[in-house]
């Protein structure tokens, strides 16, 4: 499966911006919700709810794109994305906000390099892992 890379991107802006009010607020279910948006992604980044908007509000306005990439990384990238905001929940949600700020803060870190450019981190510790596996084969 191929997608658009500007798709990803955007979801990440919307994601950076919702760990910020996260982190501002403290708010476990926000965490929560956010933590349900990758695992939906995570399973397939064209069904998730960032993927729905970008498809039908925004890329209508930017015109098609000539450049695609594979959607394993992005998957890979959404499930570490889960890993991070699930813990994060746990933390808020359960009283143990140290936990919640530390790992709500790793996955803003991580949203917003791939936001603001085009950094995605779980994309590249999936290719690392890739070529690791492979040198061993």
């Amino acid at each position: 499966m191929q997608l658009d890379p500007r798709g990803p991107r955007f979801a990440a802006g919307l994601t950076t911006v919702v760990l910020v009010v996260v982190l501002t607020t403290g708010w476990g279910w926000l965490a929560l919700a956010q933590t349900v948006v990758f695992a939906i992604t995570a399973a397939d980044p064209r069904h998730g709810p960032y993927a729905f908007v970008y498809r039908f509000l925004v890329a209508p306005r930017l015109g098609p794109t000539t450049e695609r990439e594979d959607a394993a990384p992005v998957r890979f990238a959404q499930l570490v994305g889960f890993a991070f905001l699930a813990v994060a929940s746990i933390g808020y949600l359960s009283g143990a906000t140290a936990l919640g700020v530390v790992s709500a803060g790793f996955g803003l870190l991580a949203a917003f390099l791939n936001a603001a450019f085009g950094l995605c981190l779980g994309c590249e510790a999936y290719l690392a892992a890739r070529r690791l596996s492979a040198g061993r084969a």
